[in-house]
């Protein structure tokens, strides 16, 4: 199927020239090009409409979860008939595992896996077999190893009517790609066996596969409610896949044990030399206990530091990981298209994953608690990870130094479909003097204004801590607020954002997570706190992104609070002027009212979204 694309209102302001050169540079092979889109720009839109035109599988990477979010959601709705799929990481909560020598300290792997995202990680991967129509929207998680995609859809089972399979040997190939069989509870991942009728329910779907067998044959399969337990249809055809990524086969299982056996032998020769004998009973201990687990289960805690081993890989090896999932084209080169959203950030992020793994890593291989070979268990490294990808577009408001350089083209979207301007911006004392008034003070003011507007105010603050505390004493007051950062749960977030557009509360306080991509058109205030206090939360690129946030509301605009203008907060308030001349040039000269941008509030990330 191609792609399609659906939308009540047709490209506007810069959008059409930025389609056309974007394609066109396309076409021309142009291997790095960057989509420079103000705020309220219509950056998605454009690229939609470019996906549209290529009508291959796309990759779209953004630098966390909550913006991950709202692209997968824009994304759907501008293309309904075709597959959109959400990659991120499936921690609600994430420990690594880490080694302090320096107090002696190990501390375990702790996590709490969210259920939810785990089944559209695996529509995500599932979806780039069965269709090409498919755009997968990932955080920066999809750069980690993940288990090859030929064990994973080559392990799937394939069911059809009339299939010659008997009960015995279904059972043992579910066990085999990691279902785990409980006839009393049926859940993701898990199969029940009753008599000749077998349920099994993937990790991708909310719903029940049903095989009814008879004289070892399938008689029928079915696609089950698993609520109401009624039947949704009846099928010719069945795909169950693994229900772990990480699947090996079993005439591997015994090289991987002897070539793991082979590590821990030299390793703990290694040690003994070394005169280190409490680091080699440990390793030889913590390694012997899981390859019994992995022998009796086919799995183990941290089953992925042997990945090395498991897969067959030579030392050093990249890993395989969502990108490996995607079509390649002759000669092995990558045959779908990138996009990395906000990829001043992105980039960075994905630059970065390599070394902080590698560290933390390599602590826990000198002092006995993993192998070396688990230094292979890693996200990939920035070369590795363009040799995966062909054709690139960046998108951001503020390209950094990467894209700036290796761009083969440029396009600028600096006039927005609605004709809004760049707001105004206003620069007030953290402290004044004369008045003896704080930010604080002034800030309740400014809120209050606004919420008799019934508009919305986005807060930013240096800190975590001052975020909860400004949000407790904003409800003191009698203004609603909440806060959101860095350890809101994924979802949680989703649901913030969309009660704060829904009008369930008026201020939402925040970090750094307040600034790139959040398409809140109901804000109409964004006040920096503290923004002379220079650094990478105050830097040129984080003011214009979070002063961006007030550029899709016509009355929007932007109060620092500052006793000294920094280096970055000159740049940044001279670019967002200048930008706002452009504006108002080109609205002058065409005759452009602008207009509040009107979005329908939905959910982000829908519940029953499991179900598709």
């Amino acid at each position: 199927m191609d792609f399609k694309l659906v939308a009540d209102f047709s490209p506007a302001g810069d959008q059409p020239k930025a389609i056309r050169e974007l394609i066109k540079g396309y076409k021309k092979g142009a291997r790095f090009m960057t989509l420079l889109g103000v705020t309220g720009s219509g950056k998605t839109f454009t690229i939609a409409n470019v996906i549209e035109k290529v009508n291959k599988p796309v990759l779209v990477i953004s630098p966390n979860k909550i913006l991950a979010a709202q692209l997968y959601r824009e994304y759907k709705s501008f293309f309904p008939h075709n597959k959109v799929c959400y990659f991120v990481s499936y921690y609600d909560y994430y420990q690594p595992e880490a080694y302090l020598p320096s107090t002696d300290t190990y501390i375990a792997k702790e996590a709490v896996i969210n259920e939810e995202i785990e089944a559209l990680r695996h529509l995500a991967t599932s979806s780039l077999m069965e269709r090409r129509d498919t755009i997968v929207i990932a955080s920066v998680s999809c750069i980690y190893n993940l288990g090859l995609p030929t064990n994973y859809f080559e392990r799937a089972i394939y069911l059809e009517k009339n299939k010659v399979i008997t009960r015995g040997d279904l059972v043992k190939h579910l066990v085999r790609i990691q279902y785990e069989r409980n006839d009393l509870e049926l859940k993701k991942g898990r199969f029940r066996a009753r008599g000749e009728v077998i349920e099994v329910m993937p990790p991708s779907e909310d719903v029940i596969y049903r095989i009814d067998l008879t004289d070892q044959r399938v008689r029928s399969l079915s696609v089950i409610d698993r609520l109401r337990r009624e039947k949704i249809e009846d099928v010719e055809q069945l795909i169950i896949f693994p229900a772990k990524h990480f699947i090996v086969w079993e005439n591997e299982l015994e090289r991987a044990m002897r070539d793991i056996e082979d590590e821990l032998r030299e390793r703990i020769r290694y040690f003994h030399k070394e005169g280190r004998f409490l680091e080699a009973e440990r390793l030889q201990r913590r390694t012997k206990t899981d390859m019994a687990m992995i022998r009796a289960l086919g799995y183990c805690h941290g089953i992925e530091n042997y990945s090395r081993h498991l897969l067959g890989k030579l030392p050093g090896e990249p890993p395989e990981t969502l990108l490996s999932y995607f079509p390649q084209g002759k000669g092995g080169k990558p045959d779908f298209l990138t996009i990395i959203d906000e990829s001043h950030i992105t980039l960075p992020q994905i630059k970065a994953m390599y070394e902080g793994d590698r560290k933390r890593k390599e602590m826990l291989i000198e002092y006995g608690w993993r192998l070396p070979s688990a230094l292979d268990n890693r996200p990939l490294r920035f070369d590795e990870f363009l040799k995966r990808v062909d054709q690139v577009i960046f998108t951001s408001a503020t390209p950094g130094e990467f894209e700036k350089a290796n761009s083969e083209m440029i396009v600028e979207q600096i006039i927005r479909p609605t004709y809004l301007l760049d707001p105004e911006v206003r620069v007030k004392p953290v402290y004044d003097k004369k008045k003896e008034v704080s930010q604080i003070d002034d800030l309740l003011k400014e809120v209050e204004r606004i919420i008799e507007r019934k508009e919305r105010i986005l807060v930013n603050t240096l800190t975590k801590r001052i975020a909860e505390e400004l949000t407790e004493f904003l409800n003191s007051k009698g203004f609603p607020a909440r806060y959101m950062h860095s350890e809101t749960k994924t979802l949680e977030r989703a649901e913030i954002l969309t009660a704060f557009r829904k009008g369930e509360f008026s201020i939402l306080v925040g970090v750094n997570l307040l600034r790139e991509g959040l398409d809140l058109p109901e804000v109409s205030l964004v006040a920096i706190l503290d923004a002379d206090r220079e650094g990478f939360l105050r830097s040129e690129t984080a003011f214009i992104q979070t002063m961006g946030r007030a550029a899709r509301n016509v009355r929007g605009e932007i109060i620092l609070y500052a006793d000294n203008l920094t280096t970055s907060l000159r740049k940044a308030i001279e670019e967002v002027r200048r930008r706002r001349r452009i504006q108002l040039e080109y609205n002058r000269r065409y005759h452009k009212q602008p207009q509040t941008v009107r979005k329908e509030v939905r959910e982000l990330i829908e519940r029953e979204e499991m179900e598709d």
